[in-house]
């Protein structure tokens, strides 16, 4: 379609990661910066939108740590990629409830789109948080980086072996105006860059998050200055395939990729065990990568919505118990969804990783 000419953005062939970040992100068309993507009547349902306890147990997470680096006067806690501000209006709500905790906490919220930083200001005080587009204004104390699906939302380039050279899957618009698939050959730089990575080095077919790896690089440098840790919540897998985990949705159903530009959300699965390999890299220390399922009932959940059931009509006792079961569900988000901590820190008692 001649309306994705915008995407392209002058050129004629582009690699997929800044095809499609062109796609999500650009300021005019992008999809993260002209739509509401979440809950009922966007495309899709985040865990903190299904149940506030998802959100109470990551606050309870987040004070845990505090504990455990010794209650420093100065607690430094980022919130990558905040969606719609559901899981941050929780965290600071339930914060309230520890008021020596409460006065040491200094909130960032790290945003690229515009669009969902009005959203997040709707749902969100300003007084309690600070907006950023780098880590630079982080400056003393320890820090804790948190995201639940950022890592996913993040373009991914793609590749594939051919008789033992490397090949990048790029978009080209034709002279129809139709978007083809091409494979280029992978540049020095990129195929220097794979071979480093023992978990993928194998494959016929490998994504690369090159440029979620550029935000987690700035990341690590910044536990590295001030100690800390990270903690990433995504949807993915354990170990290293050759498969090709690209997927849209709309409106809550599957869409064709090249379809709907600019109006779906297009993901990727996150492979931990790359992810793990990356930290390591950085020398940073990484607990066994855990289950969503298995974090949550570590940290209590369901000892917790046992409390407040006690003071629910049966009708939301069965509405708390549905929710719950979609988070935890080996079927639905339990298993499905994969917890990772990296750390700089000579302890390493984390909660919810037993």
């Amino acid at each position: 379609m001649k309306s994705d000419l915008k995407f392209f953005k002058n050129s004629k062939i582009l690699p997929i990661d800044i095809f499609l970040q062109n796609v999500l992100y650009d300021n005019n068309h992008g999809y993260y910066t002209s739509k509401q993507p979440f809950g009922k009547n966007g495309d899709f349902i985040t865990s903190p939108n299904i149940s506030s306890l998802f959100s109470e147990i990551i606050a309870i997470w987040i004070i845990s740590v505090w504990d455990l680096f010794g209650r420093p006067k100065k607690f430094n806690i980022v919130e990558l990629g905040p969606g719609d501000g559901s899981l941050m209006k929780i965290l600071l709500r339930s914060f309230k409830k520890f008021s020596e905790f409460d006065k040491c906490k200094k909130i960032f919220l790290y945003e690229e789109s515009s669009y969902l930083k009005k959203l997040q200001k709707n749902n969100i005080s300003k007084k309690d948080v600070k907006w950023i587009k780098d880590f630079k204004e982080i400056k003393k104390g320890p820090v804790i980086f948190f995201g639940n699906e950022f890592f996913d939302a993040i373009p991914i380039k793609q590749f594939r072996k051919i008789k033992g050279f490397l090949f990048e899957k790029n978009y080209r618009l034709d002279k129809n105006f139709e978007i083809k698939e091409v494979f280029r050959k992978a540049s020095k730089t990129d195929v220097k860059l794979i071979k480093s990575f023992k978990t993928i080095k194998d494959l016929k077919f490998i994504e690369f998050p090159k440029l979620g790896f550029q935000e987690l690089k700035k990341i690590t440098q910044k536990i590295f200055q001030l100690n800390g840790c990270i903690l990433l919540i995504d949807y993915g897998y354990l170990r290293s395939n050759n498969f090709n985990t690209l997927q849209s949705v709309i409106n809550h159903k599957k869409n064709n990729l090249l379809k709907n530009l600019g109006k779906a959300d297009i993901t990727a699965h996150v492979n931990f065990e790359l992810l793990k390999e990356f930290f390591l890299k950085k020398k940073l220390k990484v607990k066994n990568i855990t289950s969503q399922k298995r974090f949550l009932e570590n940290m209590g959940i369901l000892e917790r919505a046992e409390i407040i059931a006690k003071k629910m009509k049966f009708r939301d006792q069965s509405n708390l118990y549905l929710r719950l079961k979609r988070l935890l569900s080996p079927k639905l988000m339990g298993e499905l969804f994969k917890v990772i901590l990296a750390y700089k820190f000579k302890d390493n008692n984390f909660e919810g990783f037993k």
